[in-house]
C-alpha cells in the first residue's frame, strides 16, 4: 500500500494541527501506548490527514462536518503491528489470502522473506508475490532472498540469485533490504560472493538481516555483526538474544506455529531488566491452523506479556523496534504527528484484544472482520506444475542396500517445537538386504528426491521423533530448496506418496497401506494455494488428523518435517545429494560402521 511521501504534505499537516484545515479522519478519547516514552497517556485524540498522523492530544479543533469520527473511548490507541520476520509461504497462502487472514488481528505491516518461492521459480516467482502485494490491504514490504540455495554444493534448489540479481532487485519498489544471511560460515570466513551480497545490499542504503544459528556468541558473532548484519532470528537460548543485543543487533524473538522459542528467549528481557530497544517480536513461519486458532502478532504479543513482558514494551517490539530496525523510523512505528496513521484499536492491553484496524488513515477491519478483502489473484500456469522428477517413483527407490544383518546408522532427531536437530547413532536391522526403518524404536525412513530439473538425484536417511507407526508422509514444502520430501515406515507407502503429490503438482500428503488419507494441493511453486484461510485450515486439519493416525502426536508436525532439508541449521539434515553434518557442512554416511 503506497504512502503520502512526507515532504509533500508538511504544510497541511501543520495546517490541520493549528485547525486552519479539517483533519479526514479524528480518533477520539482513547488511552494511547506511548511507545516512544513508555507510558499510558489517557484521553487523547488522533487527527489524521491524507494517510498521516497531524495531531496527538485535544484534536476538536481540527474537526470539521465532513470529518470522519472515530469514537475510542474505553479502548487503547497503539501503533499498528510490523511482523519484521516472515516467510508468507509457511501459511500456504498468496499474499491476498494472507493479509485477508493477519490485518484483523492488527497486522498493518509485514517484512516477508520470500525465499521459499525464490528456491523454486527464483526472482520471477518474488515479483509474482510483490506485483500480487500492490493492491492488498496490508503494507508487504520484501527481503531479496540471499541464500538461493541456502547451502550451496550441499543441495540443489529450483533457481539461483546471486549478488548482481540482488544489486538490481535493491532498486524495486517495496524492497526493503537483504534476506536472512543462513551462510553465516561463508559470512565469517570472507567468502566473497556472500560479503558482495551485503555489500551491494549497504550500498543500497538498506538492511541486511540475519540468521546466525549458532550457540558461538564470541568470535564468530562478532564476525557476523562486524560484515553489517542489523538482526537474526535464530535466538534459541536466552543467552544467545542478549548477546546480540549487547553488540547491538536486533534480536528477533520467534514465536511460530511450530518454534515456541519465546518462553525461553524473552528471559533475555525479564531476566536481566535490559533496555528492549533491540528486541523484536516475529512470527517467521505461521499455519493456516495457527492464523484461524491463535491470531498474528495480536497472539504473539499477548505470549510476551503471559511471559512477564509489559504490554507497553511488548507493543514496541512490534512497532517502534521493527519500523527502526529497517531504518523506516520517518514514516512507521509510533502514533505521533507526522508519523502514516497505521493504527490499531485494542479492548483489552493484557488480552491483546483488537478491535479496529486503521492503515494509511481508512478504516480496514472491525470486530475481527476485513471490511474490504483482497481479490483472488489467479497465478500464471508457469508458476504451477513445478514437480518435474523425471520418473515414477518405485519401492526400489527407497532402498538402503547392506549384506549385514543389522547395521549402526547415523540418524537425524528431530525437537518438538524446535528447529534443532541432533545426531544420534542407532542399531536398525537389514531385511532382505534393506535397511528397514523400525517403529518400535520410532525411526522411520525420510527421503529427498530433487524435483526441479529432474536430475534425479536424491538423499536417502533415516529419522526419529515423528511417532510413525505405519503409512507415509510426503511434502513438496521442504525448507530451503523445496524438493520432494518423504517420511515412511515403509517403502511402498514412500513411492506412493510421493507419486500422489506429484500428480496433485505439489503440496502435502499423508498415506497408508496404499490410500490416501489427506491430501492439502498446493499448486503454485508446490508451496501456496489462492484458497482463502479457513478452506486451507480444515484441508490442514484434515492432514493433521491424518498424521495422528500414522501415530504422530507432534505440535505441527509438517513444519518439522519441512527443516529436515535445511542444511544451515545443525545438527543433521537430508538434502538431495545425502546426509548432511550441519555443524561442519559436510557430507556423512548414512552408515556409520
Amino acid at each position: 500500500m503506497d504512502f503520502t511521501p512526507l515532504e509533500t504534505i508538511t504544510m497541511e499537516l501543520a495546517d490541520v494541527a493549528m485547525g486552519r484545515k479539517n483533519a479526514d479522519m479524528v480518533i477520539k478519547n482513547g488511552t494511547l501506548v506511548n511507545v516512544n516514552t513508555k507510558e499510558i497517556q489517557e484521553h487523547c485524540d488522533v487527527a489524521i490527514y491524507k494517510g498521516r498522523i497531524a495531531l496527538v492530544g485535544d484534536a476538536t479543533h481540527c474537526i470539521g462536518s465532513e470529518t470522519q469520527i472515530i469514537d475510542a473511548s474505553g479502548m487503547y490507541i497503539a501503533p499498528g503491528f510490523m511482523d519484521g520476520h516472515i516467510h508468507v509461504e509457511s501459511s500456504m497462502l498468496t499474499i491476498s489470502q494472507y493479509s485477508n487472514a493477519v490485518v484483523p488481528h492488527g497486522t498493518t505491516a509485514i517484512f516477508m522473506d520470500p525465499h521459499e518461492i525464490a528456491n523454486v521459480l527464483g526472482l520471477k516467482g518474488v515479483k509474482l508475490m510483490m506485483d500480487e502485494a500492490k493492491d492488498v490491504p496490508l503494507r508487504v514490504y520484501a527481503t531479496v532472498p540471499s541464500c538461493v540455495p541456502a547451502a550451496p554444493g550441499l543441495e540443489d534448489a529450483g533457481a539461483e540469485i546471486g549478488p548482481d540479481d540482488i544489486a538490481i532487485a535493491m532498486q524495486r519498489d517495496g524492497v526493503a533490504g537483504l534476506g536472512e544471511l543462513m551462510n553465516f560460515p561463508g559470512v565469517c570466513n570472507s567468502v566473497p560472493r556472500v560479503h558482495k551480497e551485503i555489500e551491494v545490499t549497504l550500498k543500497a542504503g538498506k538492511p541486511v538481516t540475519g540468521h546466525f544459528a549458532m550457540p558461538d556468541t564470541g568470535k564468530m558473532l562478532n564476525a557476523y555483526v562486524a560484515s553489517g548484519i542489523r538482526s537474526c532470528h535464530e535466538s534459541v537460548r536466552a543467552d544467545e538474544a542478549l548477546a546480540k543485543m549487547r553488540l547491538g543487533m536486533y534480536a528477533k524473538i520467534r514465536e511460530g506455529s511450530a518454534w515456541h522459542d519465546l518462553k525461553e528467549v524473552i528471559k533475555a528481557l525479564t531476566q536481566n531488566k535490559i533496555n528492549s530497544r533491540f528486541a523484536i517480536l516475529v512470527s517467521d513461519d505461521t499455519h493456516p491452523d495457527t492464523l484461524v486458532q491463535l491470531g498474528h502478532l495480536d497472539h504473539i504479543v499477548k505470549r510476551a506479556i503471559e511471559e512477564g513482558v509489559d504490554p507497553i514494551t511488548a507493543i514496541e517490539m512490534v512497532t517502534i523496534n521493527t519500523a527502526e530496525c529497517f531504518m523506516l523510523g520517518k514514516d512507521f512505528g509510533s502514533v505521533s504527528p507526522s508519523k502514516v496513521a497505521d493504527i490499531v484499536l485494542l479492548s483489552d492491553l493484557y488480552q491483546v484484544t483488537v478491535k479496529a484496524v486503521i492503515i494509511g488513515g481508512k478504516l480496514v477491519a472491525k470486530d475481527g472482520t476485513i471490511l474490504s478483502p483482497a481479490k483472488k489473484v489467479t497465478y500464471p500456469d508457469w508458476s504451477k506444475n513445478t514437480v518435474n522428477v523425471g520418473k515414477t517413483l518405485a519401492k526400489d527407490d527407497f532402498i538402503l542396500k547392506s549384506n549385514k544383518n543389522q547395521v549402526k546408522v547415523r540418524v537425524i532427531q528431530i525437537r518438538e517445537a524446535s528447529v534443532i536437530t541432533q545426531l544420534v547413532f542407532e542399531t536398525l536391522p537389514v531385511v532382505n538386504g534393506n535397511i528397514a526403518p523400525d517403529t518400535t524404536k520410532d525411526i522411520a525412513k525420510a527421503a529427498l528426491i530433487e524435483r526441479h530439473k529432474a536430475t534425479g538425484t536424491k538423499g536417502i536417511g533415516f529419522v526419529k521423533g515423528f511417532g510413525f507407526i505405519k503409512g507415509a508422509v510426503a511434502s513438496t514444502v521442504a525448507h530451503d530448496s523445496h524438493n520432494l520430501l518423504i517420511v515412511g515406515t515403509n517403502e511402498e507407502d514412500m513411492a506412493f506418496a510421493g507419486n500422489e503429490l506429484i500428480k496433485a503438482g505439489g503440496g502435502m500428503i499423508a498415506v497408508a497401506h496404499g490410500k490416501v488419507l489427506a491430501l492439502v494441493e498446493l499448486p503454485v511453486a508446490g508451496l501456496l494455494t489462492d484458497e482463502p484461510v479457513d478452506v486451507v485450515q480444515k484441508k490442514v486439519a484434515n492432514l493433521e488428523k491424518a498424521w495422528k493416525e500414522l501415530g504422530c502426536r507432534l505440535v505441527s508436525p509438517f513444519m518439522t518435517m519441512a527443516l529436515l532439508g535445511l542444511p544451515v541449521i545443525p545438527e543433521l539434515r537430508l538434502s538431495n545429494r545425502g546426509l548432511v553434518d550441519a555443524v561442519h557442512f559436510t557430507f556423512v554416511d548414512v552408515v556409520a560402521e
